[in-house]
């Protein structure tokens, strides 16, 4: 089955033409069936619970579009409401949780079988997936990196410059250290279970990468990944892990080697040129056309999604986005990037 599916082919190490193809948050609200889907679960949180519904969307832009890939619909933050946090959405503003401030609320997350048990419709939704994804079409599981799922249980919702986690680091480095400590655990348990399910490739999200600096980014963006990953390969060694420092620029360089992933997503702080040359040696890279294309349309659109499949023509490459689709994108020039990527 690995040969008839082309993003296995490009995640072993192999040159595809053209590149296979899939978008971050494809399943989304720039799609009129996602929102009549989401409409009648009533929240986005009864979404991703719902494995019927979260099954459906995960599928409409596979029937629109014919990505190489689809992405299990679900939230990064859902780990730390499995850990006990308290988790929560606000119409037009996102996710909030009750932030942990002192060691009792560190002590109080979960940390056994129960995670398991709040997770179990995530794991039923990769289950129908993969009976119901055409037979050429990946089925990737995800999670948020310990620093970026961190940054939202300190602050208890997005900050712009991840302050209240980068303040906790200062002020009670031991308590954040057993957060980020917790969120790998459990990170590791929840990509197993999603491998155990079906899911054939499994994708780490570390969104706020860019925010950290010096040793630091070592410490709390590499080392977690890492151990992710390797926690992932003991028990399943021939799942391919996607990783997403986003925000890394220079320092995709290497990123390969220091975790083991083996593709590095970009995103578009870096020339496809630039990453071609320092990057793409290192193994399979992902990206990494400006998201704010999708909107704009045209034949920019078409002149930057050619330069970056002529960029990385020469190594393993899986075409996407540098960051997740906008609410906002034109359907109409999401098929316009397939056909350039496709066509030429």
């Amino acid at each position: 089955m690995a040969e008839k599916k082309s993003i296995l082919n490009a995640l072993s190490g192999n040159t595809v033409s053209p590149p296979p193809i899939w978008m971050m948050r494809q399943a989304g609200r720039y799609l009129p069936e996602y929102k009549a889907t989401r409409a009648e679960a009533g929240d986005f949180l009864s979404l991703c619970y719902n494995s019927d519904l979260a099954t459906e969307v995960t599928l409409q832009p596979i029937r629109r579009y014919g990505f190489d890939a689809a992405i299990l619909f679900a939230d990064i933050l859902l780990i730390p409401q499995a850990l006990g946090q308290k988790l929560w959405f606000v119409t037009g503003e996102g996710p909030r949780l009750e932030p942990i401030e002192l060691r009792k609320d560190y002590e109080a997350l979960k940390n056994g079988g129960e995670v398991h048990d709040h997770l179990a419709p995530i794991y039923r939704t990769v289950g129908n997936l993969g009976s119901q994804l055409p037979e050429e079409t990946t089925l990737i599981g995800f999670a948020g990196a310990p620093w970026t799922v961190a940054t939202y249980m300190f602050a208890g919702r997005g900050t712009p410059d991840q302050g209240p986690a980068h303040a906790m680091k200062t002020k009670d480095i031991g308590l954040f250290r057993a957060v980020i400590d917790r969120v790998t655990w459990a990170t590791i348990e929840y990509l197993n279970r999603q491998i155990d399910a079906g899911a054939e490739v499994v994708k780490i999200f570390d969104s706020w990468a860019g925010s950290l600096s010096g040793d630091d980014f070592e410490a709390y963006c590499i080392d977690p990944i890492k151990e992710i990953i390797k926690g992932v390969k003991a028990k399943h060694p021939d799942t391919p892990v996607i990783a997403f420092p986003r925000g890394a620029g220079e320092r995709y360089r290497g990123f390969h080697a220091a975790t083991g992933a083996d593709c590095v997503a970009l995103d578009d702080g870096v020339t496809p040129e630039w990453a071609a040359e320092h990057v793409q040696p290192g193994g399979c890279v992902q990206g990494n056309l400006k998201s704010s294309h999708m909107v704009t349309g045209g034949q920019p659109l078409i002149d930057e999604t050619r330069r970056i499949v002529e960029a990385f023509s020469h190594g393993p490459h899986i075409f996407n986005l540098g960051h997740g689709i906008t609410p906002d994108a034109d359907p109409e020039n999401v098929q316009l990037m397939i056909d350039t990527v496709r066509g030429g």
